[in-house]
């Protein structure tokens, strides 16, 4: 069985998150998908920020809230989705949101709790909190545990 592994970093600017979200992008494959938690303003959309400019996207990121999905055009392409504005898994069943998790993309998604069992097992989960100061992040992440299904 796959072991979990969690790792913590504090970013002291903007700047060093978008770093960080790129230095991770060379761990990601296509088919990845990352649940993004963390209350409003804790980094989510500044990390998405960083991995799109990583990818080469050309476009300015925000987050979809009222959209609610986002696809980016980048190899691999980005699918950027929050799911601020809806209740449960259900509703984002109802969106297609697992579609995504099937094609050759990464799959980016702030508020994941909102959508937790629909999430496939490889997900990695970063977690955002606010630091001493306006511009500390504190940023856990959590790395996919593939055979986290499987029996022991």
């Amino acid at each position: 069985m796959s072991v979990e592994k969690k790792k913590t970093v504090v970013t002291h600017s903007p700047e060093e998150t978008r770093r960080l979200a790129t230095e991770l992008l060379r761990e990601l494959k296509p088919g990845a998908v990352l649940a993004l938690h963390g209350d409003l303003g804790a980094g989510k959309t500044c990390f998405v920020q960083g991995l799109a400019a990583a990818l080469g996207v050309q476009h300015a990121v925000n987050s979809p809230t009222f959209v609610l999905i986002h696809e980016y055009p980048s190899t691999p392409p980005l699918y950027h989705a929050d799911l601020y504005r809806i209740r449960d898994a259900d509703d984002a069943f109802g969106l297609g949101l697992e579609e995504y998790f099937k094609g050759d993309g990464i799959t980016v998604i702030e508020w994941a709790e909102r959508a937790t069992e629909i999430l496939p097992p490889e997900t990695w989960h970063l977690h955002f909190e606010v630091g001493k100061d306006l511009t500390e992040r504190i940023i856990t992440l959590e790395t996919p545990h593939p055979n986290r299904n499987s029996p022991s």
